[in-house]
């Protein structure tokens, strides 16, 4: 029994590699950013254990032994999930490993952006001390906070802002009523962004949110607004955002991911004090991390063991390899 690890940003990887040996399952490990690579680099492997590596058709045609793809995350769009069913592979990924932490990196962006923090702290550092450096700043109660993607960060976000803000409504088209919390509005597309005062985006990437957030929708946000984004880099069309802050359209904007990571050099967002950085760590806590990562590599050891990952994003036909 054989994985690769396609490729990882970690700084270490023994807990990986203590959990698969403990299974009696050897790991191989690379750093792919290719489907080439990843393809070289697969040979006899029954699993492939994926980060950012990209994994589409090509891979489960040269490799008919890779049974399970198993992403380290809740997203999973490095992975062509439509491909993998028409060949028969299982994906899998960790849904609910740092559902907390991304909740609450959101709103701290959110509120860091409304009340200027970091635009405070560089003007003290360049010797300036007065509370109207950063220009007027809105009282966060009197505010409506805006959700796209009512999933588990997603409600999540909203029970921590509820006592925040003066209102929530969320956006989210594939839940039904009932779904939502009381203390939640549903709204349309539209609504949300044209009554929204600060907006969270929480949904997943797909071909229908791929630049979902573009001209159009932050046309429609209100002059002064604020927007975070903690989900996926590319829901958000940079190009159209670049263009919203340059002509003073938002009042802040907070992200932790983005299109290309990291930030190119030279990008015009990195030069104006109203964008809020963090880079991809949403997610983290020393808790998470190794939640996130154990949960992951279990897919594969129990996928192994019993033909099925614990977090199946599709049903698969391939099987594991038999136990020596």
């Amino acid at each position: 029994m054989k994985v690769l690890f396609t490729d990882f940003d970690m700084l270490d990887v023994t807990l990986e590699r203590r959990i698969f040996a403990d299974a009696g399952i050897e790991l191989v490990e690379a750093q792919c950013r290719s489907e080439d690579e990843v393809i070289s680099a697969s040979e006899a492997c029954s699993a492939l254990l994926v980060q950012y590596a990209p994994i589409a058709d090509r891979v489960f045609t040269a490799r008919p032994e890779i049974g399970l793809c198993a992403r380290i995350g809740a997203g999973y769009d490095t992975i062509d999930v439509a491909s993998a069913k028409r060949h028969g592979v299982w994906v899998a990924n960790s849904p609910d490993y740092g559902v907390g932490e991304v909740a609450t990196h959101a709103l701290a962006m959110m509120l860091a952006t409304i009340r200027n923090v970091a635009r405070y702290d560089r003007d003290v550092r360049a010797g300036r001390w007065h509370y109207t450096t950063v220009g007027p700043i809105p009282r966060a109660s009197n505010l409506t906070v805006g959700i796209l993607g009512l999933g588990r960060i997603g409600k999540r976000f909203a029970h921590l802002a509820r006592n925040t803000f003066a209102r929530v409504i969320a956006h989210d088209p594939y839940l039904i009523d009932g779904d939502f919390p009381a203390y939640v509005a549903r709204v349309s597309l539209d609504e949300l962004f044209s009554q929204a005062d600060a907006i969270s985006i929480h949904c997943l990437l797909s071909d229908e949110t791929r630049k979902l957030v573009g001209q159009r929708l932050l046309a429609l946000m209100k002059p002064g607004s604020y927007l975070v984004n903690t989900a996926r880099g590319a829901v958000i069309d940079i190009d159209a955002l670049s263009e919203a802050v340059a002509r003073d359209r938002l009042g802040g904007v907070g992200l932790d991911v983005l299109p290309q990571e990291p930030v190119p050099p030279g990008h015009p967002l990195l030069g104006d004090p109203r964008v809020v950085f963090t880079p991809h760590s949403a997610f983290y806590s020393v808790e998470s991390e190794v939640e996130l990562r154990r949960k992951a590599a279990m897919n594969i050891v129990n996928w192994m063991r019993t033909g099925r990952p614990d977090y199946p994003v599709c049903e698969g036909t391939r099987r594991p390899p038999p136990h020596s």
